[in-house]
């Protein structure tokens, strides 16, 4: 047998849905020109897929702190921090993030993937239970497997399913410790943080929430949907990602517990991975400043989520269940997905093919994401794409047209 023959149905399904043009999971940009454009063979495309959430990839002040850490700390660490020591920019990082959150620890990951599996790996042992939201993150399944503790799933966004599956873990040794996230990637979600608060509260366990999609989207001051929902004194530890609102890579934790540090003597992905480099730790450090200092692109972001919902709901596609960032719509089968997907870029419009096994309950997605970066006019346009490729390939109804011929 073939070393990856045990993947053949995978990659039957997936040759399926590729074409001689283009492979929705192998699109190679010529150039990136903005966080709303780019260059593909050769044409401007605009961007709705990048999860650019307030565009600050390209702000002057974050990419000119890049810049300058290169020129006088070089382009890497060359190890990890238990190994080579910090950069006094990782220390100054962590401590901008614990002061923007008001919590006394902060750790910085690699990546938001390794944060996930470094701290829910390390923080519960073998005796204790990790209960996770049955749509969580890769990273959050995966950081519970390289961990000891026992793993319960209940029901996506259901309080009352996370309560009977407490209630039946009361009575056993060990640390209970949920975890859910504040605005789940695929269908754009926010979760009933209050309520999950409160059901914490009543079985004694902790609270973990991956605020990955929701910093900089959510919250008074941006910190995410723990303070939208007035519950941040009940969230035990946060976890996050500078790759979305922050524009770059990494990951983070943020925590009050005590005793937290231990964790960079304990928790394998912080310790055996090399180190952010100097020009990403200068450049997250200038985004979060951006974002403290900004307040107007996270009401601009909002507004165009808002404009895209109503948009495609407008236009009969069937969608997530509240207007964020992440607009998906979902379609009857992976097929529809890449016909759509495939007719939008032909347009001049990117957008994100998202199939099982990385969504939720089997669906098939067409995503897309908007950015504090867009214009109105560019989200206009974007919804007049939708309906032009989504009447071409019949996933909706035709425009009417008046008796004069206009459309309607």
């Amino acid at each position: 047998m073939a070393l990856f023959d045990q993947y053949g149905s995978l990659m039957a399904g997936y040759r399926g849905l590729s074409s001689r043009e283009f492979n929705p999971f192998d699109i190679a940009f010529d150039a990136i020109l903005s966080p709303t454009e780019a260059i593909l063979r050769g044409r401007k495309i605009l961007l709705l897929g990048t999860n650019n959430y307030l565009g600050l990839t390209h702000d002057p002040a974050v990419t000119a702190a890049a810049i300058e850490a290169t020129r006088q700390l070089g382009s890497g660490t060359t190890g990890s921090r238990i190994a080579n020591g910090s950069y006094a920019g990782h220390r100054d990082l962590e401590r901008a993030l614990a002061a923007f959150y008001q919590r006394r620890h902060a750790m910085v990951f690699t990546t938001g993937y390794q944060a996930n599996l470094g701290i829910l790996s390390a923080i519960a042992g073998k005796g204790d239970h990790l209960i996770l939201d049955a749509d969580s993150h890769a990273s959050i399944y995966d950081g519970a497997r390289l961990g000891l503790a026992e793993v319960t799933r209940f029901r996506h966004n259901d309080p009352d399913d996370l309560a009977r599956r407490l209630g039946r873990l009361a009575d056993l040794p060990g640390d209970k410790i949920v975890v859910v996230e504040g605005i789940y990637s695929m269908l754009g979600d926010t979760a009933p943080l209050r309520e999950f608060a409160e059901v914490k509260r009543a079985y004694h366990a902790v609270l973990v929430v991956d605020e990955a999609h929701s910093l900089g989207v959510l919250g008074e001051t941006g910190r995410g949907l723990a303070e939208a929902a007035g519950v941040e004194a009940d969230v035990d530890c946060i976890v996050g990602t500078f790759s979305k609102s922050l524009g770059g890579v990494g990951g983070f934790c943020v925590s009050d517990l005590e005793g937290f540090e231990v964790l960079r003597v304990t928790s394998r992905p912080y310790m055996f991975t090399a180190s952010l480099p100097p020009t990403v730790i200068a450049a997250t450090t200038a985004a979060l400043q951006v974002l403290r200092s900004r307040p107007e692109l996270r009401q601009r972001l909002t507004e165009h989520a808002k404009r895209l919902y109503r948009g495609l709901a407008g236009l009969g596609f069937e969608l997530g269940p509240e207007p964020n960032p992440i607009v998906s719509a979902i379609m009857p089968n992976p097929e529809a997905a890449f016909a759509l997907w495939t007719r939008l870029l032909e347009a001049g419009l990117y957008t994100n093919v998202s199939l099982p096994p990385a969504t939720p309950k089997g669906l098939a997605l067409l995503r897309s994401s908007v950015s504090a970066a867009h214009s109105r006019e560019q989200v206009d346009a974007a919804i007049a794409m939708f309906a032009e490729a989504g009447r071409a390939v019949g996933l909706i109804a035709p425009a009417r047209t008046s008796s004069a011929g206009g459309a309607l």
